[in-house]
């Protein structure tokens, strides 16, 4: 992602690459960050994260959630926006985004790729249409360096779901099956997860009926959607001082 997101910024017109951070002890530190896209740039990378906070009007996270709370607070301290793309936070490290975005604009967001939220606008009139006689499953697949499952995109079509069916994700979501599991319930929202090789992330939400089955899928095939959607929400994110916000504000969907 981090590539992705150099790549895509130094592609932009109307935005610059300000600075470019890594852990302590990365090979990465001291190279022009424009380097690893074969476009040298003039930034160079740096392990002083207050330092490249500084130098930027806005920073685009994807690491993981202690790396990316410690990142938030440095970002708050100095009052910098922060577009958040990490996932597997728990309920407490939500709060603290929440937290924080009182003072500065967050958008934090499961899933950064436009057609992904589109396919969660898709999800919310489905849902509503057939909501009697279908049994439903989020079917999710990423590479085997994922450390987090469900991911929190086939976490978020799930609520999406759960929400227009009136129903509680927390009690009728189902993470695994085995054994004599016994006849479906028909409130129950399935999750099934593949991990495997190097799969960038597919997701399929089925709607399973009598006699027909209702797929709406989404499938990457680079980790660039995902960088362009995040570029869209710092740009978003010049616009407003403080809340926070998700993708579906950036583009205009709520």
């Amino acid at each position: 992602m981090g590539r992705m997101l150099i790549e895509a910024t130094l592609a932009a017109d109307d935005l610059a690459l300000a600075s470019v951070f890594d852990r302590a002890g990365s090979p990465f530190i001291g190279r022009d960050a424009g380097e690893l896209v074969a476009q040298p740039c003039g930034v160079t990378i740096t392990d002083d994260m207050s330092a490249a906070i500084a130098a930027a009007d806005c920073v685009i996270d994807f690491t993981l959630p202690e790396g990316s709370l410690a990142h938030l607070a440095e970002a708050r301290r100095q009052g910098k926006a922060m577009v958040i793309g990490t996932t597997g936070f728990n309920a407490e490290q939500k709060r603290e985004i929440l937290q924080a975005a009182e003072s500065i604009p967050v958008v934090f967001a499961p899933n950064m790729a436009v057609g992904v939220n589109a396919v969660f606008k898709l999800l919310e009139v489905a849902a509503r249409i057939l909501d009697q006689g279908y049994d439903i499953e989020v079917i999710e697949a990423h590479h085997r360096l994922k450390i987090d499952a469900p991911s929190g995109t086939a976490l978020r079509m799930g609520e999406i779901v759960a929400h227009e069916l009136g129903r509680d994700l927390e009690q009728c979501a189902i993470y695994g099956r085995e054994g004599v599991t016994g006849k479906r319930k028909d409130e129950t929202i399935g999750f099934s997860t593949i991990r495997g090789g190097d799969v960038v992330g597919d997701h399929t939400v089925l709607f399973a009926g009598i006699g027909e089955r209702i797929e709406i899928t989404h499938k990457s095939g680079s980790r660039m959607p995902y960088a362009l959607g995040a570029l869209r929400g710092a740009r978003f994110l010049a616009k407003h001082r403080r809340g926070l916000f998700d993708m579906q504000d950036v583009l205009g969907l709520r």
